[in-house]
C-alpha cells in the first residue's frame, strides 16, 4: 500500500506534495484565523494533553510548553531533556492547505537532539504567525534563517513521538496512528527508503530550509493500548 494511500490526513501537515495533489479533497485555510481559536483555554489541560504524546515514562520527566498569546510558554519545566506541546497547524510543511487550520491539536515530545535543532525553527515560526506574519513572510523569514546558519539542519537522533490517542491532525479521523517521527537533512530520504511502495518509512523532501519528517507507525498509543487501524484505512484495504 503506498503512502498516499496509508497517509490521507497525516501527509497533508507534513508533506507539502502530497498536499498540493489533495487540495481539492480537503478544505484549505487559506488565513489565519483569530489567535484564541489556536489556543486552549485551560493551561492544565494542554499539560496533560502535551504529556499524552509520549510513553509516561518519559512524558513524566519531560518539560512541557503550552501556546501563550505570542508564542510557547514554559509551564513545567523537566529533567531528561525531552519537550512535549501541542502542535498547531503552522508545524505543517510550508505549502499545506491545513497550514492555517485552527482545529489542528498534535501532542508531540521531542528528544533532545531535536530540542536543540529542530524544535527551536518551529517556536520561531509559531512567533511569527501569532506576531500577523503571512505564510509567505515566514517562508522569506525561515529562507533567510536558514542561510545565515541560524536555523540548522536536525541534529543525528532527532526524533519525536506522536503518541496521543487525543490528539487531532486533520480531515475526520483524528489521531490517525501512533508514531514515531524522524527529522533529518534535506535530500536524505533515498537513504532511509521513504515513500516508496511497502516501506514501513513514510516521508518527502519538502523545503530546503525546513526539517524534513520522516513517519513510523507504531503499535500502541502512549498509554499501552493496542492501536486499531483506522476505518479509513480498513476500507482501503478491502
Amino acid at each position: 500500500m503506498n503512502a498516499t494511500r496509508v497517509l490521507p490526513i497525516l501527509l497533508l501537515l507534513l508533506l507539502p506534495a502530497h498536499a498540493r495533489a489533495q487540495e481539492k479533497q480537503h478544505a484549505a485555510y487559506p488565513d489565519r484565523a483569530p489567535v484564541e481559536e489556536y489556543r486552549i483555554g485551560d493551561p492544565s489541560d494542554e499539560i496533560a494533553l502535551a504529556r499524552s504524546a509520549a510513553p509516561g515514562a518519559i512524558a513524566a520527566d519531560a518539560s512541557v510548553l503550552v501556546l501563550g498569546k505570542h508564542g510557547y510558554e514554559r509551564a513545567v519545566r523537566g529533567g531528561n531533556g525531552f519537550v512535549c506541546l501541542v502542535e498547531r497547524s503552522w508545524f505543517a510543511g510550508f505549502g499545506s492547505p491545513e497550514f492555517w487550520n485552527p482545529r489542528i491539536r498534535g501532542p508531540d515530545c521531542y528528544n533532545p537532539p531535536a530540542v536543540r535543532s529542530v524544535l527551536p525553527q518551529y517556536l520561531q515560526r509559531t512567533r511569527w504567525a501569532l506576531a500577523g506574519m503571512s505564510e509567505a513572510q515566514m517562508m522569506q523569514k525561515a529562507r533567510a534563517a536558514f542561510a545565515s546558519h541560524r536555523f540548522t539542519s536536525p541534529d543525528a537522533g532527532s526524533l519525536s513521538f506522536m503518541l496521543s490517542r487525543q490528539g487531532y491532525l486533520a480531515g475526520a479521523e483524528g489521531p490517525w496512528l501512533p508514531h514515531v517521527m524522524l527529522f533529518i537533512p534535506h535530500g536524505q530520504v533515498r537513504n532511509w527508503g521513504a515513500g516508496v511502495k511497502a516501506s514501513p518509512v513514510l516521508g518527502a523532501d519538502g523545503k530546503v530550509f525546513e526539517p524534513t519528517v520522516l513517519v513510523i507507525s507504531v503499535r500502541r498509543w502512549s498509554d499501552g493500548s493496542p492501536a486499531a487501524l483506522p476505518a479509513r484505512e480498513r476500507r482501503g484495504a478491502r
